[in-house]
């Protein structure tokens, strides 16, 4: 008798029903971006899809920034403690 108890995401095809309604209420968004009355301020906003071209080429952008901000903030692996002390001797 297994005790282990047992959760909707557990199932691997309960994620892809979820990740495949996701990917339909994308397709509606912008679906319906064709149809809704937008009152834009800037010219550039009147193009269909744009909010979600925006959206996707900022995350893109971030996630490079962040490649970038890597080499900029990563400190090596011994930054705070040596590596080679051995274990259970008192650091000074």
């Amino acid at each position: 008798m297994n005790d282990e108890k047992k959760y909707i995401l557990d199932d691997p095809k309960n994620v892809k029903r979820i990740i495949h309604a996701f990917y339909v209420l994308c397709a509606g968004l912008v679906a319906a971006d064709f149809f809704v009355h937008r009152h834009t301020y800037h010219d550039w906003e009147k193009f269909p899809a744009f909010y979600a071209v925006f959206g996707f080429v900022a995350c893109v952008i971030l996630v490079f920034l962040a490649i970038l901000m890597r080499k900029v903030v990563m400190r090596k692996e011994d930054y705070y403690e040596p590596v080679d002390t051995p274990s259970g001797e008192d650091k000074p």
